[in-house]
């Protein structure tokens, strides 16, 4: 960038021309006054402390909103300045509470150093009368509060909400002399819109806006959060053994320090007192504590007694890479089966099988830095802002840099606000909507024909079954106008590059394979593919859903998803683990439930998983664990379904443990231990491995997860050039070909990573959800996720602060069918399916379009998939989730 000669107090500097003069100052450490200046804002000028002179003139400019220039000459210091700066310093501190020692911010407070630095009369300061009285704290977030009495409105706050969140739940109220930052109508904080981010609450340069309970920690480390797919870099601060605040990473290039409501504030669970300390027995029906001896000796004489076909695993997500690799390599060298499996299963398997067949590999082709700099994106199936928060901060960044939104949903959800177009398709015609788009841009030359020439392949097939689209049937199946098709399409096609986001409302059902490859053909049609800020990106909803995928925790693939079936692939891993390995694809986690209710999976070894509250038809799923001849539960806490288990495992958690998560984005990064384990618990991995030792079994002798991780490297291509030493710093996104290679962010640049090299189009067919309303069960069933809490609530559900922001299950539904249906709003009711029925209450919302309700799954009170529909995808064999037939019943 073009760099200009300035000087400053005499020294001259050579800067980037557009920076402001008080960017310029700090950057080479001079320091000028500001109290409303911040490196994540646009200059706003409202304190007028950085007054600065320039170029001789006596006029003082405002050094945060001046461009520096080539010659220019500053002087940040001279009579008229400092008397001032001085001026309006005592203005701020005359309204301004004045006991700092008891303040939380003392010691690391703005208006500290500023005041140290400029200096404030006292004998002056006295003389003055404040003029505002005592306003109340606001204290209604359970995690921060806000105290009117230390703001000095420099409205850091209000432009954070706004320029970063995009929420705008604060602004200045009132204005004149009784200037406050409120909420809208000046509701308490917890009744307004605000998200508890803890943005602002980072911003602050003063004691307005402080977390509540703050404890200064005695040593911080660098590790990377436990909840959603985006791994974001967080720095957990510690104070003994505990956990006492978390901070986001600035150099994590995957939040650049930004932290949603869980990532800042969830952290209670891993020093609650339910955490599990010690290996539990089932006698007589009841658990009792146990040594690990004791334990491993029981579980390893349970396991040797059955053959290959009769043992299965579920491993984790939440689990390391090391811990997932471990595990599938005991699954398949000690006990000879290729039944293992993992949540994976119930998200995006559909992408995986999908994004494979037509790409090549079925994960992000992009990175999330990406995303903000499309010019086009299309959201369809993912609640983002809800369910991936720092994901959809990169979507909103791209809205103020220009970039055209589509949103693709049913529900109208949060992103909704930032759309050029909204498309409300119903549920379940996601295909129909896709494959009409791109008739449309076939239709109309609106495709990219050099592209499909030189890089796909199946195009004539493609373009005969378009005729199944014409746009009169896709509106008539959608219920989306063509006009909006028709705009939707025209956008996509004509802003390049063009970025597609998609989650579980694509995947989640009985035909999720063909709504990938929907997408995949959209991009493909468009050229949208092997170029930044392009791409089909599916959001990954947990922390390692990535990495345990590449660890091979899947029934048909090794590690690097090289298959069971393949003989040169066996013959590898035979010889690396020195075994006889079994060839047959196993059974994935939906079948391994059906064939242990059939008695014919008789052991299960489960890994961080709550199956009852996790997975559909919930009491079918009840049932199939009590039929097994032997269960053993490895998790932190006792969930729902561990209370099933023959024998519960303690695990330690992120926070104990050493080792890798691969996020959404293919970026493997390190954990690292901060605390000792809670009581007796121990990483997965080592129980894994102690469990083979007990078995007589050679192979799993490792010193640490490095160790371990070192292993796998060398047998998993993708990773095949990283090492601990390499990722300490920063993530490498996958695939890594050698110890010089730096990684790939974009895939498929230049060739695809299917056998022909090219991008396959594959024709398509709408197929309906397997259950439509009918008289009994007029309403059709949704799920998502909500911002406050994660998966089956094992984690989030022990955060106090979580719990008040979201204490309850939810039925959100629409005015319409709740007057219908005689039902107020907060009323508890029954709410009935094919396969259960459960409790809830009623929340009446414009969210939920006519004839569609939404629920979360996170509450253990409204185990909501005790109703879903378990009707699989042929192909990745992922339950209906997104979709079943329900009634409401008044209590």
């Amino acid at each position: 960038m073009k760099k200009v000669r300035i000087t400053i107090d005499n020294i001259d500097f050579f800067v980037v021309k557009n920076k402001t003069i008080l960017e310029a100052a700090l950057e080479n450490n001079i320091y000028i006054p500001n109290l409303c200046h911040h490196k994540d804002l646009k200059p706003a000028g409202n304190c007028r402390l950085c007054l600065v002179e320039v170029n001789n003139n006596k006029n003082p400019v405002i050094a945060c909103q001046t461009k520096v220039e080539e010659g220019m000459s500053v002087v940040t210091e001279s009579p008229e300045i400092n008397e001032t700066r001085k001026v309006t310093l005592e203005l701020l501190h005359v309204n301004h509470t004045q006991d700092c020692t008891n303040c939380k911010k003392n010691n690391n407070c703005q208006l500290q150093e500023v005041t140290s630095f400029i200096g404030v009369n006292e004998t002056r300061l006295k003389k003055m009368r404040k003029n505002k009285p005592v306003i109340p704290e606001d204290s209604s977030n359970p995690f921060f509060s806000l105290n009117h009495n230390k703001c000095i409105l420099c409205g850091i706050c209000v432009r954070t909400c706004n320029e970063i969140q995009g929420v705008d739940a604060l602004q200045f109220g009132y204005r004149g002399y009784d200037t406050i930052i409120c909420t809208f109508l000046n509701k308490p904080i917890k009744e307004s819109v605000c998200e508890s981010c803890g943005e602002c609450v980072v911003r602050c340069p003063v004691g307005a806006l402080v977390p509540k309970n703050m404890i200064i920690p005695s040593r911080k480390v660098k590790t990377i959060c436990p909840y959603c797919g985006v791994g974001c870099g967080i720095i957990l601060g510690v104070r003994g053994e505990k956990i006492v605040n978390v901070e986001g990473d600035n150099e994590s290039p995957a939040n650049k320090g930004k932290l949603c409501v869980k990532g800042r504030f969830g952290y209670e669970w891993i020093n609650h007192k339910e955490r599990l300390k010690n290996p539990l027995i089932k006698r007589n029906g009841k658990f009792v504590e146990a040594t690990w001896d004791e334990a491993l000796e029981l579980v390893a004489k349970n396991f040797s007694k059955f053959k290959d076909e009769e043992f299965a695993s579920f491993s984790s997500a939440r689990c390391t890479n090391e811990d997932n690799y471990v595990i599938q390599k005991f699954v398949r060298a000690i006990m000879g089966s290729n039944h293992i499996d993992h949540c994976a299963r119930l998200c995006h398997a559909p992408s995986v099988a999908g994004l494979a067949h037509s790409l090549g590999s079925g994960a992000m082709t992009n990175s999330i830095e990406e995303i903000g700099d499309a010019s086009c994106i299309l959201a369809i199936g993912t609640n983002t802002t809800e369910s991936h928060p720092i994901i959809g901060l990169r979507v909103k960044e791209a809205k103020q840099k220009g970039a055209k939104i589509i949103v693709a949903n049913p529900r109208k959800i949060d992103l909704c606000k930032f759309a050029d177009i909204w498309l409300q398709q119903r549920v379940g015609t996601d295909v129909v909507l896709l494959m009409g788009m791109c008739k449309f841009i076939f239709d109309n030359n609106l495709y990219n024909k050099k592209f499909i020439k030189e890089r796909c392949e199946n195009f004539d097939a493609f373009k005969k079954s378009l005729k199944d689209f014409d746009l009169d049937y896709v509106e008539k199946i959608t219920g989306v106008p063509s006009d909006m098709i028709k705009k939707a399409a025209e956008m996509y096609a004509g802003n390049s590059p063009a970025s597609i986001l998609y989650a579980m409302g694509i995947t989640q059902h009985s035909h999720g394979t063909d709504n990938v490859l929907a997408i995949s053909n959209l991009a493909m049609l468009t050229g949208n593919l092997g170029k930044t800020s392009s791409g089909v990106n599916p959001l990954r909803g947990q922390n390692n859903v990535q990495g345990a995928c590449d660890m091979g925790a899947l029934p048909n693939v090794y590690p690097g998803y090289q298959k069971v079936t393949d003989i040169k692939v066996k013959q590898k891993f035979e010889k690396a683990w020195n075994c006889k390995l079994n060839n047959t694809s196993g059974l994935t986690l939906t079948e391994i439930i059906s064939s242990a209710y059939q008695k014919k999976i008789k052991a299960l070894y489960l890994i961080g998983e709550n199956s009852l509250l996790s997975e559909p038809d919930a009491n079918h799923v009840k049932k199939a664990l009590k039929k097994l001849d032997f269960f053993v539960a490895q998790d932190i806490f006792l969930t729902e379904t561990a209370k099933l288990a023959d024998v519960v495992l303690p695990a330690v958690s992120f926070a104990e443990k050493e080792g890798t998560f691969t996020n959404t984005e293919r970026r493997i990064q390190r954990i690292r231990k901060a605390i000792n384990p809670v009581g007796n618990s121990k990483p997965d991995w080592w129980i894994t491995c102690q469990i083979a030792k007990k078995m007589k079994k050679k192979g799993f002798d490792y010193k640490n997860s490095e160790d371990i991780f070192n292993e796998l490297s060398a047998l998993t291509p993708q990773y095949k050039g990283v090492t601990y030493k390499r990722i300490e710093k920063e993530g490498l996104i996958w695939p890594v070909k050698d110890k010089n290679h730096k990684g790939t962010p974009v895939l498929h640049k230049n060739t695809f990573l299917t056998d022909s090299g090219k991008a396959k189009f594959v024709p398509l067919k709408y197929i309906p959800m397997t259950e439509t309303p009918d008289k009994d069960y007029p309403l059709i069933l949704t799920t998502e996720r909500s911002l406050y809490h994660y998966h089956t609530g094992t984690m989030t559900r022990r955060v106090t602060g979580l719990n008040q922001l979201n204490e309850k299950e939810e039925i959100e539904i629409n005015p319409i069918d709740a007057k219908a249906i005689k039902v107020t709003d907060g009323e508890k009711v029954f709410i009935i399916s094919r396969r259960g029925k459960i409790k809830a209450v009623i929340k009446i919302t414009e969210k939920s379009p006519k004839g569609v309700i939404s629920m979360s799954f996170h509450f253990s009170e409204s185990p909501t998939n005790q109703l879903t529909n378990p009707a699989l995808d042929p192909v990745a064999k992922i339950p209906e989730l997104k979709a079943c037939a329900v009634r409401i019943e008044k209590i």
